[in-house]
């Protein structure tokens, strides 16, 4: 869902690293992979990213599934790397030309897209990670993300670490889609404080997924009404989400990827999308027969986590590595979701 924010989360504080990463990725996607093929004599897989991977977490998960898999497999993969609208049209024309087993893309950018070539490339398999079509295919797989169960957890995490009795988000837009970000973040801190004030704040404006400006702002808002736990969930406007939470002493929590190295000391925890699972697992699924299905990945799944829950907490510069009571308490809470004991409402559910 938050394509614009991966596609900026570990490089807008640095302009000229964004520069120099979509240089070297425009001259690879007019001729070969990003990736060097690797050798082998089984399947064939090619990973189409939307943006150079460079530094981006979210995008490198998914490298490391398609590896994965050609290891798996003793087969070939080859990663072509976006970096706008035109290099996305070339490399999956490109990955479709080489007629691998399975073309992977990642990102919303790419179901028109996969659309067009699927009709054309009936025996072409599709696999579209966080995304999917509008219209059905037989060849067309799809993998998206229960991101709202990890967000509960944050929203729990919240709630036991708040001084105020006061969690608040700043959110994207207002819509179901956007709110799983912003709803289950305020049920989690009810969940285990049930006196919790909670609130929303919305970016809006005329480019919401990109200005910092106007999320700091909303984070402001919400930080002099109290608010001491933020759920930062403004795409790449995440940072002014952080330096407000920071200039008032405040906690934050990010998405998709480890962004507590951005404000140590101030973020919290992450919701993190595991891509590399989902990437993996679909190949699999795919080449079991099991093709034109959506496959939603959440806790249970492995596909949806947090930094304080995954393996490496202790060095992830996560505020949460300091509360292991917390996470005790947030564990539990993980178990009762992935046991079916637990149900996180879904606000984008019809």
């Amino acid at each position: 869902m938050f394509r614009r924010n991966r596609r900026t989360l570990q490089v807008a504080a640095a302009t000229a690293l964004l520069v120099t990463a979509a240089t070297a990725c425009n001259a690879a996607a007019k001729d070969d992979a990003s990736d060097a093929a690797s050798g082998g004599s089984g399947k064939s897989f090619t990973l189409v990213t939307p943006d150079a991977v460079g530094q981006n977490e979210f995008l490198e998960l998914a490298v490391t599934g398609v590896k994965a898999a050609a290891k798996q497999h003793d087969g070939t993969q080859k990663v072509y790397e976006s970096t706008d609208t035109a290099s996305q049209q070339q490399n999956v024309q490109a990955a479709v030309d080489a007629k691998p087993d399975v073309i992977v893309l990642v990102g919303f950018e790419f179901a028109d897209l996969v659309a067009q070539q699927a009709q054309k490339n009936p025996k072409q398999q599709f696999l579209i990670i966080d995304a999917c079509t509008n219209k059905a295919f037989k060849n067309v797989s799809c993998a998206v993300f229960r991101e709202h169960e990890g967000v509960y957890l944050a929203g729990a995490e919240a709630g036991l670490l708040s001084k105020s009795g006061k969690v608040g988000a700043v959110d994207v837009l207002d819509t179901p889609q956007f709110r799983r970000y912003s709803d289950p973040f305020a049920a989690g801190a009810k969940k285990v404080a049930p006196k919790t004030a909670t609130g929303t704040r919305f970016v809006g404006g005329q480019s919401p997924f990109d200005d910092s400006a106007r999320a700091k702002e909303q984070a402001n808002t919400l930080l002099s009404q109290g608010y001491d736990q933020i759920m930062a969930a403004a795409a790449a406007g995440n940072y002014g989400v952080f330096e407000a939470a920071k200039a008032k002493g405040a906690f934050a929590y990010g998405v998709d990827v480890n962004q507590c190295p951005s404000a140590p000391g101030t973020v919290v925890d992450n919701v993190i999308k595991r891509t590399d699972i989902a990437v993996e697992k679909g190949i699999e699924s795919v080449l079991a027969g099991k093709t034109g299905t959506t496959v939603s990945y959440g806790l249970k799944e492995g596909g949806i986590s947090l930094t304080g829950l995954e393996a490496g907490v202790d060095s992830s510069k996560c505020v949460i590595a300091d509360h292991k009571d917390v996470l005790a308490k947030v564990k539990d809470l993980r178990d009762q979701i992935v046991a079916g004991k637990l149900t996180v409402d879904d606000p984008a559910a019809s």
